[in-house]
């Protein structure tokens, strides 16, 4: 019930910007550093979801100002802009990594990031930064985000549903739909927009959506509880067939999300794991 009232929440009050800083580079940037260092599975989704909502803090920042400089002179308001801009491209990369070292402390696992491992990383990609820097840029992600940074990811409501699901006698072997489930995670964040871009065509049933449909339709590419229901559908559908009708079932009663919905997302994510192993 917490996490659906989270969830709901967040739709309720999603930025028009949402979902820009989860492009495949992106994401794939950060699952492979979170690889490097030997960190958990909760820390690579928190980081992604750390490093989106301080970008979008920050966009909107700039907007402000943008808009607090109206009555400057046009060539002026053109100079401070481009010099945000640049700001913001200069020292993304640094605060991707800070993200990073966030979400490895509050996983709570014994490999945090310290500064050492992050300067030695940064400078590899001929950055130059200062243990000064990079307690700074740590402090800056925290003061933009208002220090709330222990937010839920798509992996909490997956675990959460298993554990329901589970517990109401829905009987299938643990360890390996957990582990289907991760790679399935994975896979959708990797591959986000196709595999929303299709289900936006299942929905509408139309293969070239408007603008305005585009725009609705960011509350579901959003929607934390959508992609964890989607995801554990796929995986049972994949691991054990036949029991994908009951499990179905039990993901609607414990959601409300329709078995349509359901049905719509597994297809979305099936055609495009079948379109990446196709040669």
């Amino acid at each position: 019930i917490r996490l659906a009232t989270e969830n709901e929440q967040y739709l309720s009050e999603l930025s028009d910007q949402a979902g820009c800083f989860k492009e495949p580079q992106i994401v794939e940037f950060i699952f492979l550093l979170a690889e490097k260092w030997h960190l958990d599975q909760s820390a690579r989704y928190q980081a992604v979801e750390l490093l989106e909502r301080f970008m979008i803090k920050q966009v909107e920042q700039i907007r402000k100002s943008s808009r607090e400089n109206v009555e400057s002179r046009e060539q002026e308001q053109d100079s401070s802009w481009s010099s945000l801009k640049d700001q913001i491209y200069n020292t993304f990369v640094l605060r991707l990594v800070s993200c990073i070292q966030l979400a490895s402390k509050l996983s709570l696992h014994y490999n945090i990031v310290n500064s050492d491992t992050a300067l030695k990383f940064l400078q590899s990609l001929k950055y130059s930064y200062t243990k000064q820097e990079l307690l700074e840029s740590e402090l800056a992600v925290l003061r933009t985000l208002h220090f709330q940074i222990n937010v839920s990811t798509p992996l909490a409501y997956v675990e959460l549903l298993l554990e329901v699901l589970g517990h109401n006698g829905c009987l299938l072997p643990a360890k390996p739909l957990h582990r289907m489930c991760m790679q399935l995670l994975d896979f959708s964040y990797l591959t986000r927009d196709t595999i929303y871009d299709t289900l936006l065509k299942i929905a509408i049933e139309n293969s070239t959506p408007s603008k305005l449909q585009v725009a609705k339709f960011l509350t579901v590419k959003e929607d934390f509880m959508l992609l964890a229901v989607g995801v554990i559908s796929t995986s049972v559908f994949i691991l054990n067939p036949g029991h994908w009708k009951q499990v179905v079932e039990h993901l609607n009663c414990i959601t409300g999300i329709t078995s349509q919905s359901i049905l719509e997302f597994s297809y979305a994510v099936l055609k495009h794991i079948v379109g990446s192993t196709t040669p």
